[in-house]
C-alpha cells in the first residue's frame, strides 16, 4: 500500500497519476476534513486524519508536507519506520542528510516535482541514497513517471532543479501575464490577448518537443528587420538575458537558504 502524509495538489496529482496506470490501495493523511472528503470521493481511496495510521500500514510514505512542516512529523512518525519502509519526501529544499537522521533509514528519495503534474505533464528530479536497491526505486520512478517526465540526478543539483524546473511554471505564467497585459494594452480584448498568448506558448512547447531548440524557433520565426526582431531587440536593451539569469540565481540561494540539512 502507498502512504500519503499530506493531501494537497501536489499529493492529487500523483494519486491522479498512480491510480490512472492501474489500481493502487492509498491511504491518505489529511488534517482538514473537507479534503478528506474529497479525496475519498473523486479517487475512491482511503484517509485518515492520523499520519501514524498511513505510516503503520503502508510501506511506501511519499511526505508531501510543507518543508516548515518537516519537524514535526518526522517526529511524530519516527519510531514507527521500519528499515522496509520506502521514503520519498517531496518538501523543497528537505534534504536526504536531514530524513535519514530523523527517520534512522537510509531507504530515502529525495523528489523536487512541478505543478504541471496537476495534468500529467510534469518533471520530477529524483535524487536518493546509493544503498536503495532497485526493486524499492523501480516503483516510485514509476508512480512519477505517471505524472509527466523523470530525471534521477545527484543531489548537488537539486537547488538548480528547484529553481529550473520548480520554479519555472510561475516565472513562464509570469511573462505570459506580461504578454496578456501588453496585448490588451495594444487594444486585444483580455479573452482575445489570453487566447492568443496561451494558444501560443502550447504551440511553441510542441515544437520544443519535436526536439528543435528554443533558439532554433527563435530563428526560424525572426526576420531581419521583421517585427519579431524589433521585438527582440528591446528584450536585449533591456538586458533580458541578465535578468533571468539574477532570477534564476536568487531562486538557487534561496533554495539553499531553505535548505533543511542534518
Amino acid at each position: 500500500m502507498i502512504g500519503f502524509i499530506g493531501g494537497g495538489n501536489m499529493a492529487e496529482a500523483l494519486i491522479k497519476g498512480i491510480l490512472g496506470s492501474g489500481p493502487r490501495e492509498i491511504l491518505v493523511s489529511e488534517p482538514r476534513e473537507d479534503r478528506r472528503a474529497y479525496l475519498e470521493r473523486t479517487y475512491r481511496v482511503r484517509t485518515t486524519s492520523s499520519n501514524k495510521d498511513v505510516v503503520s500500514a503502508c510501506r511506501v510514505i511519499i511526505l508531501a508536507v510543507k518543508p516548515q512542516n518537516m519537524d514535526e512529523v518526522t517526529a511524530e512518525v519516527a519510531d514507527l519506520i521500519t528499515r522496509d519502509t520506502v521514503i520519498v519526501s517531496i518538501a523543497a529544499g528537505i534534504t536526504l542528510s536531514y530524513l535519514t537522521s530523523r527517520l534512522r533509514t537510509n531507504r530515502v528519495i529525495r523528489v523536487m516535482p512541478n505543478t504541471p503534474a496537476l495534468v500529467q505533464e510534469g518533471m520530477s528530479v529524483l535524487s536518493l541514497c546509493e544503498c536503495i536497491p532497485d526493486a524499492d526505486m523501480a516503483p516510485v520512478r514509476e508512480m512519477f513517471m505517471s505524472v509527466g517526465k523523470v530525471l534521477v540526478l545527484p543531489e548537488k543539483y537539486m537547488d538548480a532543479v528547484t529553481a529550473i524546473s520548480g520554479s519555472g511554471p510561475a516565472f513562464f505564467a509570469l511573462f505570459a501575464e506580461k504578454i496578456i497585459e501588453a496585448g490588451t494594452a495594444a487594444g486585444l480584448t483580455p479573452e482575445q490577448a489570453f487566447e492568443l498568448a496561451i494558444q501560443t506558448f502550447i504551440g511553441t512547447a510542441r515544437l520544443f518537443e519535436t526536439g528543435i531548440h528554443p533558439a532554433k524557433v527563435r530563428e526560424m520565426v525572426t526576420s531581419p528587420g521583421g517585427t519579431t526582431a524589433a521585438g527582440i531587440a528591446v528584450f536585449e536593451e533591456r538586458l533580458l538575458a541578465e535578468t533571468v539569469r539574477a532570477a534564476i540565481a536568487a531562486a538557487v540561494g534561496r533554495s539553499r537558504e531553505l535548505g533543511r540539512t542534518a
